[in-house]
């Protein structure tokens, strides 16, 4: 195990949270805008009005996306216990 391959195990490691999160964070974003924009047009400043439809869709899309999420997050596992074999051999 050399140093390129420590440097190939973060970036995957790097790439996989940034795929498993991206999801959840665009949809946090969208719906924090548009919840704004509705506040901006109706002026009701309500904060309960922002976190509410956030946690909604945050579920669904965390429900939507579980199977694919657990999908990469169990390729990436097997692949780190078989790097792991190997480095005992």
């Amino acid at each position: 195990m050399d140093s390129s391959f420590i440097i190939y195990l973060g970036r995957q490691t790097l790439e996989l949270s940034l795929m498993l999160s991206a999801p959840i964070l665009i949809t946090c974003i969208v719906v924090g805008v548009v919840v704004t924009l509705f506040q901006a047009v109706t002026s009701i400043r309500d904060m309960s009005l922002t976190v509410a439809p956030k946690l909604v869709a945050v579920g669904f899309v965390t429900i939507m996306f579980a199977g694919w999420m657990l999908g990469l997050m169990l390729k990436f596992t097997t692949e780190i216990f078989s790097y792991i074999q190997n480095v005992g051999r």
